[in-house]
């Protein structure tokens, strides 16, 4: 029996179209929402969550079925409507205080700060998701289980939370009036990301933001003071990998300086102190804040784009064959990408190393594409194989050209 195709499989192109519509409306009404080196980070952050999510899927549901199984205190009916509606409602409330936990805590805030570490507000931030969250969020949903939530009602209203919270990340919707008292809208998710004072550690719901409201952290959007999108202490990067693992150093470079496993374990579990918690921080002036830029060639930008096409189909295609791929081939596969995307990274920085691996990389796909049994799961037909191979040839005949830097590494733009 054939298993089902992983939902994200049918959601891709819905997010790539309704990206496509919502930087048309923003180039037609000239608002500076989208910047093309940051949107591709995003994605790019994006599809390196999904990779990881595979993996992790299978442990972090597996402990789900096992607590399940052995602690549930009861079953809940599959087909009840009330028990669905209030499934959905106990995953948010769940999920608003493991969202919580992630602005609190420094070790779920060295995975969540990947989700905050873009200054732009756009359909692409929505994407732009932690590599390490399966590490230590399952444990939140755990009184589901033991509730008596079934696996596949679990799984399908946690969907239902995350798509539901993919709409609100846009600049180009205002305030919805009276959903915003109930739900979250774009207006309240905008607090959430900003850098802002009076933004800071706010509206953290993923639904309902009622729960804003019932536990004290619900602050409304002001007109008079515009959001300033990311973090107080900058990514300033477009590399995925660093963009996932830049706290993680920092708790590491904090736990060293610290003597003995408490004071060590303490540093874990702290506040962050890029976020707001430290006093110093305070007094923020959103006038004077500078967005992290490169000065990428339109050809360097062209370029990556058009790696991001052809890996987003190759992610597509490994999420359609995964169930049927021994380990083996899904590892190669998967650090081929991983290996693309840190590569096209480095390129809309200017980094030196940058065009080294991206030649690699296209040395290592030209022969995979000429003599590997399978590509992403699949055996492609020899048309498919030879365009590939040339492509990859094409691409490298234009890193040659570039004898001059690709981009200027290390830029500040003027926040607009």
């Amino acid at each position: 029996m054939s298993q089902p195709l992983n939902p994200i499989v049918y959601a891709i192109p819905v997010f790539l179209a309704t990206i496509l519509i919502e930087a048309l409306v923003a180039w037609w009404r000239k608002a500076k929402v989208f910047d093309l080196a940051d949107a591709l980070t995003s994605l790019h952050l994006g599809m390196m969550s999904q990779l990881a999510f595979a993996v992790a899927k299978f442990a972090a549901l597996g402990i789900y079925v096992l607590v399940f199984d052995h602690f549930r205190v009861t079953t809940w009916s599959m087909t009840s409507i009330v028990a669905w509606t209030a499934a959905l409602i106990l995953y948010d409330f769940c999920y608003y205080w493991l969202h919580r936990m992630g602005h609190e805590v420094g070790v779920l805030w060295a995975a969540h700060v990947v989700h905050h570490s873009s200054e732009y507000y756009n359909l692409t931030t929505a994407l732009r998701q932690t590599s390490s969250g399966a590490l230590l969020g399952w444990i939140f949903y755990l009184p589901m289980a033991v509730m008596g939530v079934p696996p596949l009602m679990f799984v399908t209203v946690g969907l239902i939370d995350l798509l539901y919270q993919y709409w609100v990340h846009t600049e180009l919707i205002g305030r919805l009036g009276p959903l915003d008292r109930i739900l979250v809208t774009p207006s309240n998710h905008r607090v959430h990301h900003g850098q802002n004072d009076y933004c800071i550690d706010r509206n953290y719901g993923g639904i309902l933001i009622l729960w804003d409201r019932l536990f004290g952290t619900f602050v409304e959007e002001r007109v008079d003071e515009p959001v300033v999108y990311g973090v107080r202490k900058p990514l300033a990067s477009y590399n995925p990998l660093w963009g996932n693992l830049h706290f993680y150093k920092d708790l590491w470079d904090a736990m060293t300086r610290e003597r003995g496993l408490f004071a060590k374990l303490g540093v874990l579990l702290a506040p962050p102190g890029g976020w707001g918690h430290d006093p110093a921080k305070d007094g923020f002036d959103p006038r004077t804040f500078t967005r992290y830029a490169t000065a990428t060639s339109g050809s360097t930008l062209v370029y990556v784009l058009v790696q991001y096409a052809l890996i987003n189909i190759a992610l597509v295609l490994l999420l359609i064959a995964l169930p049927r791929m021994n380990v083996l081939e899904a590892t190669c596969d998967g650090l081929f990408m991983v290996a693309t995307m840190i590569a096209q990274g480095g390129l809309l920085e200017g980094r030196s190393w940058s065009r080294r691996v991206e030649q690699m990389r296209l040395f290592v796909g030209a022969g995979c594409a000429a003599f590997a049994p399978a590509l992403f799961g699949f055996d492609p037909p020899a048309m498919a194989r030879a365009g590939l191979v040339a492509l990859c040839l094409v691409c490298l005949t234009w890193l040659a050209t570039r004898r001059a830097g690709l981009s200027t590494p290390d830029a500040r733009i003027a926040n607009a």
